[in-house]
């Protein structure tokens, strides 16, 4: 009966060292990950301070994230001004405030839709590619060529990147604002019958340049994110092709959710 009931204990506690195994293992991998992410930040930072600058890789990284990027920014802006035109015209006509559809479209383009859209279109276009590209890089040891040939790679493949994402997602924010307005003046005095200087009137009414400006500023913060985000999954990739992929597919699902996170904080602190 002894020898059973030691048995007993002995199967009970592994089964609880089996249940808290796996939590104990997600704990020292998230530390762990948090550790060599603030890692990755100081040497960006490190490297940002210092030269020398690879401008050629600035401008090719700018050209990249922001000019081919355009398109999809704009096809998005403009739909997404259409549907917001048709959706608050549908609510407002149920209290008969037409007017005012316009400066509602207007605001939610330039304080929430615009930044982060746009953001969200840039990271699964341009987010995913920077760590394709480190991510290669890196299972195949080219990384660790340039620093055989004395180039830092902070330097010459992280740093660009992250520069170009943060001065070029204000501007690609910019162009989804302004065409999602022009999507929303159409459907609104084109086809909604909306009197077109009413309509521009409320705007200019209810529509203040700060609210553009913190759009901008979350536009910037976006950039820094998913740039930051994509670069150290790439940076870390290991394990050949599967990794690339798997390292592609976290740092999109990342860099999204980061987003949408920083949004709500951003929102609370700015408005």
């Amino acid at each position: 009966m002894a020898g059973c009931s030691g048995k007993g204990a002995g199967t009970l506690k592994g089964m609880h060292v089996k249940i808290f195994e796996p939590i104990g293992r997600f704990t020292i991998h998230t530390l762990e990950d948090v550790g060599q992410l603030a890692l990755f930040c100081y040497n960006i930072v490190y490297w940002l301070l210092r030269g020398p600058f690879y401008v050629s890789q600035l401008f090719k990284q700018m050209e990249f994230i922001g000019v081919r990027s355009i398109s999809v920014v704009l096809l998005t802006g403009m739909f997404t001004g259409m549907v917001g035109a048709l959706q608050t015209h549908y609510g407002f006509s149920l209290f008969g405030a037409e007017s005012l559809v316009g400066s509602t479209t207007t605001l939610g383009l330039f304080r929430e839709l615009g930044p982060v859209l746009a953001a969200l279109m840039v990271t699964a276009r341009a987010g995913s590619a920077m760590t394709a590209e480190i991510g290669t890089m890196q299972v195949t040891e080219q990384v660790d060529a340039l620093t055989v040939m004395g180039v830092n790679p902070y330097q010459y493949l992280i740093v660009p990147r992250i520069i170009a994402s943060v001065v070029m997602m204000p501007m690609l924010a910019l162009a989804f604002d302004a065409i999602g307005v022009v999507g929303s003046y159409f459907v609104g005095v084109k086809l909604l019958d909306i009197d077109s200087g009413v309509f521009m009137a409320r705007i200019e009414q209810y529509v203040y340049f700060s609210d553009l400006l913190t759009g901008l500023v979350k536009a910037t913060c976006f950039g820094l994110i998913f740039s930051t985000v994509g670069c150290y999954k790439g940076h870390t990739t290991h394990g050949g092709a599967e990794g690339v992929g798997k390292s592609t597919t976290n740092s999109v699902v990342i860099s999204s959710v980061s987003i949408l996170i920083a949004d709500y904080f951003l929102t609370a602190v700015m408005y």
